[in-house]
């Protein structure tokens, strides 16, 4: 890094102490106007919306109007106090500075750091028989709007549309998959969801030939984690012709494979709705009372091996558990949902057990809250009190048999993108006050202009 770099840095920090500390001494200056009692009474106003929301979510009925009605007011009566004490500017000024602090604290400590995770890239030659698998209906529609058949189809590649009228159900991905391998395909893709998308994969996998993703389903999470284009998914039949590969793993739930994560509990319960689909919202504050308070569901444990504890850890009675290919980003809420690596030969899990709205409140402090946990694992056994427990497994519902054994396999899957790509962003670092100072402290060598005639 030049010393340009490095002065930015120390600005950049210098800017995030002078900002942090405003904010605290800010409100010592409205004094006789109360502004520290304001402010005080906002952050209980936050607590207090939190914990009727717990309600809003675990009751029913009139209870649940109210709790959804005390979440709005208490911080508009926040507001209203600073409105009437005249320092409703004071609240903007506290939030403008801690904004400013925590912005130019990241810039100063991620300045340093590359912006784009970097990954091992494999050269191999383009395939000669593609075989891409389209779903027309994923994404809206996304397969003939962005022309993916004829764009496919012009580079080469033989493509099969799925057929939503079918009358006899659904076609079988893997075996369509299966079928191709044998007509000579040397080259697996989906223009799908990711459910789609695992299910062509493991089949990839299983006879080592490179599988392209193509980002034309509604999230698109795998895409993402690959570092494709979610916007323009055309851009990803660029692999064909001008592609590397990347080793990425595969995860399994019992027999199912999943390139994203495999959900278990309130989740998982939900979607195996059979009203979910047709009205999501209503379904979900249906069923959401019974499942958080464990008066329905299944009561589960997980067993999770091969974690920085040499024993073992186990999860007992958790609300939800999420089994994850490779662990989710939780230090950055920007980054919630991202996986950074997908090639560490491990799960994710994060298990939630929230035995009141305390407890709910406290997941605000992220790894640290005392109803999650968050780990890694080479295998994760959940069981329950019943002989089958829904599952959600990249989305897609499931009735699996106990117990679910959950496993990665790692770098499974040969993924085929673009050689040009966004990439994944990195995760930006944590706000570290002390690192900072130290920042803040240090005198660049060109801090101060050099007399050149000084000695001669």
């Amino acid at each position: 890094m030049d010393e340009r770099a490095h002065a930015r840095q120390r600005w950049a920090a210098r800017v995030s102490l002078t900002s942090a500390g405003l904010a605290l001494i800010a409100p010592l200056g409205t004094a006789p106007s109360g502004g520290v009692a304001l402010v005080a009474a906002g952050g209980v106003s936050v607590a207090v919306s939190l914990v009727a929301v717990w309600w809003a979510l675990t009751r029913r009925g009139w209870f649940r109007t109210a709790a959804v009605g005390l979440a709005v007011a208490a911080p508009a009566a926040a507001i209203a106090l600073f409105v009437a004490a005249h320092l409703l500017w004071l609240l903007f000024l506290l939030l403008g500075l801690w904004g400013l602090a925590v912005w130019a604290g990241r810039f100063a400590l991620s300045s340093t750091q590359s912006q784009v995770v970097r990954v091992v890239e494999y050269e191999t030659p383009p395939p000669a028989r593609p075989f891409l698998i389209m779903n027309p209906r994923s994404g809206g529609g996304k397969v003939e709007r962005f022309g993916l058949a004829a764009k496919a189809e012009k580079l080469g590649a033989r493509v099969h549309l799925l057929d939503p009228a079918r009358p006899d159900g659904p076609e079988d991905v893997a075996a369509v998959a299966r079928d191709a391998i044998a007509g000579g395909a040397d080259l697996l893709g989906v223009a799908g969801g990711d459910g789609t998308q695992a299910l062509v994969a493991a089949v990839a996998a299983e006879h080592d030939i490179p599988f392209l993703v193509i980002s034309a389903g509604t999230r698109n999470h795998f895409a993402m984690d690959l570092g494709l284009d979610r916007d323009d998914p055309s851009t990803c039949l660029d692999a064909l012709t001008d592609g590397v590969e990347i080793r990425v793993d595969l995860g399994f739930a019992g027999g199912n494979p999943f390139v994203n994560n495999a959900s278990f509990g309130a989740y998982a319960a939900i979607v195996q709705s059979a009203e979910y689909r047709d009205d999501k919202v209503r379904t979900t504050l249906d069923l959401l009372p019974e499942l958080l308070t464990r008066e329905k569901g299944p009561r589960l444990t997980a067993h999770l091996a091969g974690t920085a504890d040499p024993a073992g850890v186990v999860l007992d009675s958790p609300q939800a558990v999420l089994v994850s290919n490779n662990p989710y980003r939780m230090d950055d809420i920007a980054g919630l949902g991202r996986r950074e690596r997908m090639d560490l030969g491990v799960l994710g899990v994060l298990g939630i057990k929230v035995d009141g709205a305390a407890q709910a409140v406290g997941l605000l402090r992220g790894r640290q809250a005392e109803g999650l946990t968050s780990a890694t694992a080479r295998e994760v056994v959940v069981d329950a009190d019943q002989d089958a427990i829904a599952v959600g497994v990249d989305g897609e519902a499931l009735m699996l048999t106990t117990p679910v054994r959950c496993r990665v396999e790692p770098g499974a899957l040969r993924a085929r993108v673009p050689r040009t790509r966004p990439g994944v962003p990195a995760a930006k670092p944590a706000l570290d006050w002390r690192r900072l100072r130290k920042l803040a402290a240090r005198v660049g060598r060109t801090a101060l202009p050099r007399n050149r005639w000084a000695r001669r």
